[in-house]
């Protein structure tokens, strides 16, 4: 195997880890004005992601530098070319992050709701984003002969980008609502549990849309192969979740992003940005890469330190693999006297 190729299926492997594992951190933010009902409920909720949810922006971390090193073609169009939305994912995360550490800070209505409002709109702004804008690699843009994005914003406010985001937000939501069923007890566990179903019928019909207009537009039979399993497992993890088998259920919506997103990945293969303005001025895993030798490195880096961070991560949520509910939170201490 090429070490160009190589490196395609470790950066496709980076993203499909990212969107499996964060894809639910974002659909527990989402749903905080939706499944709890009290700030006791919230705190469960955010408490469930709470050990997790920076392990799993590490993902993304990793890619983004991946393809920088692998790809640094690659990484300069499409940074360059989707700057506006990839800056506003930036800023979400960073508020996000921001919220997680700061909401417990002050035992203030106020305060508590208004960080509430930065998880909300930093889970959904980005689970909405991300899949405008791998619609949009998937689908082409226009690049011109130096390999530069000549179009503007609105252009990748397309239908196919559109329709791309709404199946991630769609499916995040779901992926986050079975994960709360799977680590909370109490009546919230069955309120998650319902509304994953409900939501899931709803990703499930956006999904087989987008999935088969991707597979018309550009598909190949390994996409198509890996478009109808994640189609199955997302209809299984709904089966389980309406017999209450939460952690089947999980698995399902957790394979269904896994395998949709390998199936973007098998569909755009060897490109890895079509150009839409001429197909010779497209960026391939040939002429994006970067030379034999930084790509031998990186073959090695990788091969060191990739089984320590997954050991050290399964571990984490070994750890913490246990149930929450709403008597496991402490009522929240009182504010400390003024000085007379």
């Amino acid at each position: 195997m090429e070490l160009t190729t190589l490196w395609f299926i470790i950066i496709a492997f980076l993203w499909i880890g990212y969107f499996a594992l964060e894809g639910f951190d974002f659909g527990v933010g989402a749903l905080l004005p939706v499944l709890a009902r009290n700030d006791t409920e919230r705190r469960v909720m955010i408490n469930t992601i709470g050990p997790v949810w920076d392990g799993n922006e590490v993902w993304v971390l990793v890619a983004g530098g991946a393809t920088f090193a692998a790809f640094p073609e690659w990484y300069a169009t499409l940074f360059s070319g989707f700057y506006l939305p990839l800056l506003l994912i930036l800023v979400a995360l960073i508020v996000r992050g921001l919220a997680f550490e700061y909401r417990h800070k002050k035992a203030d209505a106020q305060w508590q709701a208004n960080w509430d409002r930065a998880i909300i709109v930093g889970s959904v702004l980005p689970a909405f984003l991300w899949g405008v804008a791998f619609a949009n690699i998937v689908r082409g843009v226009p690049i011109d002969a130096d390999f530069e994005v000549t179009g503007t914003v609105l252009d990748l406010l397309n239908p196919y980008a559109l329709l791309g985001g709404a199946v991630t937000l769609a499916l995040f939501t779901t992926h986050g609502a079975m994960f709360v069923a799977l680590k909370t007890v109490g009546d919230i566990r069955h309120r998650a549990r319902a509304l994953a179903i409900r939501s899931g019928l709803v990703a499930a019909l956006l999904a087989v849309v987008f999935m088969g207009w991707t597979q018309a537009m550009t598909g190949s039979t390994w996409s198509a192969v890996a478009f109808v399993v994640a189609a199955l497992a997302l209809l299984g993890g709904l089966a389980a979740a309406s017999r209450g088998r939460e952690g089947w259920a999980f698995t399902g919506t957790f394979v269904t992003i896994a395998l949709a997103v390998a199936g973007l990945f098998l569909a755009l293969f060897p490109d890895v940005m079509p150009s839409s303005t001429d197909v010779a001025h497209s960026l391939t895993t040939t002429n994006a890469a970067a030379t034999p030798y930084t790509l031998t490195v990186m073959s090695w880096v990788a091969l060191a330190f990739t089984p320590i961070v997954l050991l050290y991560q399964s571990w984490s949520y070994w750890v913490f693999r246990k149930r929450i509910g709403t008597h496991h939170i402490p009522d929240p201490a009182p504010e400390p006297a003024s000085a007379p």
